[in-house]
């Protein structure tokens, strides 16, 4: 007896359905510069960790001389 075939169809993730939405409501222009002002809030917050990073690794250097 051979096994039933199974088939898999993907499930939209939660990313796809707001894209989804987003592309309902707003004009092309609308979504690119929604995108790109998330871009930069990502980018600024990598910057904030390096500065951190940064500063902590200074102040251990200063503390071992």
């Amino acid at each position: 007896m051979q096994a039933p075939t199974v088939r898999a169809t993907a499930i939209p993730s939660l990313t796809d359905a707001l894209r989804a939405v987003e592309s309902l409501l707003m004009s092309g222009g609308q979504r690119t510069a929604r995108r790109n002002a998330w871009t930069s809030v990502l980018e600024d917050r990598r910057r904030a960790r390096d500065r951190v990073e940064a500063q902590r690794f200074l102040e251990r250097s200063a503390d071992r001389r």
